[in-house]
């Protein structure tokens, strides 16, 4: 009885570390992903002590520079997927294989864009009609930050390595040490204590690539002791094509998901110009305070897909299914109370950003629908993101942009600018869109199509 009990243990202990709870895998990827929010802002938020110019200027180049992590992301999506395939299929080697294929190809791909961000940095910036008066600030900050640009390629492509293999609770403490570092830079470079010259702009753009520099290295040494995996030219640039073939399947219709969601947000946002200034104010304040419940959303669902990867590489099917089912309750749920208490509080929170109070009605009732918007968006996340963990990662683009743009755009032109709705029109299409995509994407998990993509089976 005694052996039987200790054979027991030994299996639910091998059990739990092939297949990490999704509170241990989750919590330490929220904390990452507000931190990476914080570390994009916190340029801007300290270069507004320094001068107004500059952070227009920097808040231009970060618009750009934000288009090439969905770039780099990519090929990062597939390597979280088809390593966690491989896992749960017990191919360790094959995994790692595929570790230095991703690591490869995003330094290729990413040193190239990076090269033709320097080069191409002040034409780009003149396309957009930026002032002379900004120019010189921007362009200093897009070319040194975008020259080196492929250091944040890398730390996402071993970020995803690491999170594929469980140790996302690592990932998290290289990123509070990759703010702490960009913060003490920024303090040196702005306010130039204990004589340290001030650099202003260029000084905010030497520190935060240095951050990212030492983020970096830390992430090869931690992904050299937990799993092996050595900074080796040679196996970086020994690119696999059938791997190479996986990661891009995955990959390709993740980017163009994302491309779609963002396009057809820059035309909402177009809408919203023509509504006047305190329209587009009020959806800035509202979707800055949405960010914080929309992250509970993006770390279940990556936690989530990172298990059913998982599942399907160990080909248990029914635990996949069921995995993605009780994340989506735990999704859904937390979501709503979050916007609950969000919106109970939203006269008080807004007052933090604006005086004016009929900017803070417009965003308080934007904030009641978001009750209704954020359990949708939620919905949508955890599915989505199982499914491409199955590896069936065409039907959810397809179904983004014939919502987005079949459904989602021409709802928010007509109730918004036809029917002068303004932005509860908008918000309502949103909330049309995310539900609809999400139902359609609810169908497809239950039908388990999903079981007959599994690439640890080629």
């Amino acid at each position: 009885m005694k052996s039987q009990t200790l054979s027991y243990e030994k299996v639910q202990a091998k059990d739990e570390k092939t297949h990490p709870s999704l509170f241990a895998l989750t919590w330490p990827i929220f904390i990452e992903i507000s931190l990476y929010m914080l570390m994009g802002s916190a340029d801007t938020l300290m270069l507004s002590q320094y001068s107004d110019n500059s952070v227009a200027a920097v808040g231009v180049s970060n618009q750009l520079l934000n288009l090439l992590i969905v770039m780099f992301s990519f090929i990062t999506t597939g390597t979280t997927i088809v390593i966690a395939q491989l896992l749960g299929a017990d191919r360790k080697q094959e995994a790692a294989q595929v570790a230095y294929v991703s690591l490869g190809t995003n330094f290729l791909i990413s040193f190239v864009i990076s090269l033709l961000m320097f080069i191409l940095a002040v034409p780009i910036l003149n396309m957009m009609g930026l002032s002379s008066e900004l120019m010189p600030d921007a362009a200093v900050f897009l070319q040194i930050v975008g020259l080196l640009s492929f250091i944040q390629a890398l730390i996402m492509t071993y970020s995803a390595i690491l999170k594929s293999y469980g140790y996302t609770r690592d990932t998290m403490y290289v990123t509070i040490g990759m703010n702490l570092l960009n913060v003490a830079g920024n303090y040196l470079v702005i306010f130039g204590p204990f004589g340290f010259p001030v650099l202003g702009v260029m000084g905010v753009a030497f520190s935060t690539s240095l951050a990212r520099l030492i983020g970096l290295m830390a992430m090869i040494l931690i992904a050299r002791r937990r799993i092996g995996l050595h900074f080796s030219l040679k196996s970086m640039f020994h690119i696999q094509r059938t791997h190479l073939k996986k990661l891009l399947k995955i990959g390709i219709p993740s980017a163009g998901e994302q491309l779609s969601y963002n396009g057809s947000q820059m035309i909402i946002t177009l809408f919203i110009t023509f509504m006047g200034t305190q329209a587009l104010a009020a959806k800035v304040y509202t979707q800055n305070l949405m960010m914080f419940i929309m992250l509970f959303g993006a770390a279940i669902s990556q936690g989530t897909q990172i298990l059913i990867g998982r599942h399907i590489g160990a080909k248990e099917f029914d635990a996949a299914y069921r995995r993605c089912m009780k994340s989506l309750y735990w999704a859904i749920g937390i979501s709503l109370l979050s916007s609950t208490a969000l919106s109970l509080s939203s006269t008080h929170l807004l007052t933090f950003f604006t005086s004016n109070r009929e900017i803070i009605q417009i965003a308080a009732t934007l904030l009641l629908l978001t009750i209704i918007l954020e359990p949708g968006r939620s919905f949508n996340m955890v599915i989505i993101n199982s499914l491409r963990a199955a590896g069936d990662a065409k039907f959810p683009v397809y179904m983004a942009m014939i919502s987005m743009w079949g459904i989602g755009l021409p709802i928010a032109y007509l109730l918004g600018i036809q029917l002068e709705m303004g932005l509860i029109g908008i918000w309502i299409s949103f909330i049309v869109d995310e539900w609809v995509r999400g139902i359609f994407m609810y169908r497809r998990w239950r039908s388990r199509v999903w079981t007959e993509y599994r690439f640890s089976s080629t």
